[in-house]
């Protein structure tokens, strides 16, 4: 979702043997040796003292290691943290680095459980979001896996969508990608329907008509109109963001609970955790949120519910809430536990 367009228990799982990561960095093709991250120091995490100790120093400045992992110059991420179990946050149309502000209160709890953070950019990331798509989205997605599963030995990781990153976790865990098995979980907060939001707005039906036409001519790849989004934006990334069963079209309230569960039901085998805004901003009036969320938790085979009352959509007004609800999930690993991604 683009905020922008609105003017327009248990512990951690123990650490797996150095064997189980190199057989699986086996299986991961393009394998590298040249060198990766660079490393904290021994005061890394919670473990230093003085006012740089953990990964917050103080308001919107984070302290961690800034590295590559894929080719392309936008392929960057931020690890809090120098721990073998990373959280991934996967940000929403418009989204970078710093995208949400419970980011820094859960690098600091996920810290306490060992437990890196990690931000990254993607094709798709800021301004990039219209001429990119979930396919490419998964495709980075899984680069960045493999950089952690071949120069980190991960132990395994937990993917974080804000917004539309949900679709990005939905469509990467369909892929079935090689990397995709060190998912251990999800947590999805603010799934909700680009298409229903974006059909309020007066543009939107004429724009629909003419990214269809174009797709039709196979113009796909071309840019939409200037007026059709405040980005870029191809006629297949547009239409696919708000057509009706569209590709992003994962979360609208209209449909059927078969559709839900074609698009959904591929997460019943992924401890997942829905964490929905009471008081979304982008989710029209007319749906009914309750009712909604339930579906969707059913669809994905029982999903964990959390809803937040009066949560807005990036939930700056209910961040301790937020980052209680997921830690609460990633210490207990899971509403069904987590299985060992190495087995």
């Amino acid at each position: 979702m683009n905020p922008s367009l609105s003017s327009s228990s248990s512990s951690p799982p123990s650490s797996t043997s150095a064997s189980a990561g190199s057989w699986f960095s086996g299986v991961v093709r393009g394998r590298s040796d040249r060198a990766g991250s660079v490393k904290m120091g021994s005061d890394s995490g919670s473990g230093g003292s003085g006012d740089f100790s953990g990964p917050v120093v103080r308001k919107n400045q984070f302290r961690g290691a800034l590295f590559k992992y894929g080719p392309k110059p936008i392929q960057v991420a931020f690890k809090t943290g120098d721990y073998r179990q990373q959280v991934i946050f996967i940000g929403g149309l418009t989204d970078g680095f710093l995208a949400t502000e419970y980011l820094e209160p859960l690098a600091i709890a996920l810290d306490k459980e060992k437990w890196s953070l990690v931000q990254l950019l993607m094709s798709s990331s800021y301004n990039g979001y219209g001429t990119s798509s979930l396919k490419q989205d998964a495709m980075e997605l899984d680069q960045l896996i493999s950089y952690f599963i071949n120069k980190e030995d991960s132990e395994g990781v937990v993917l974080i969508g804000h917004s539309t990153g949900c679709q990005d976790i939905v469509h990467y865990i369909r892929t079935n990608a090689a990397c995709s098995r060190a998912v251990r979980a999800a947590i999805l907060q603010a799934p909700v329907s680009d298409r229903e939001y974006r059909a309020t707005l007066p543009e939107t039906a004429a724009m629909i008509d003419l990214a269809s036409t174009m797709i039709n001519e196979g113009r796909g790849s071309q840019l939409m109109p200037s007026e059709a989004d405040l980005a870029p934006i191809t006629a297949y990334r547009y239409h696919s963001l708000c057509a009706y069963n569209g590709d992003d079209d994962m979360f609208s309230s209209d449909l059927t609970d078969d559709q839900l569960r074609l698009k959904l039901g591929h997460m019943t085998n992924t401890p997942c955790q829905v964490i929905y805004s009471m008081a979304d901003e982008y989710v029209p009036d007319y749906v009914d949120k309750k009712a909604l969320v339930q579906r969707l938790c059913k669809a994905m085979g029982g999903a964990e519910k959390v809803e937040i009352e009066h949560g807005n959509h990036s939930l700056s007004n209910r961040v301790h809430e937020a980052v209680d609800a997921m830690i609460d999930f990633v210490k207990r690993d899971g509403p069904k536990g987590w299985d060992d991604p190495w087995n």
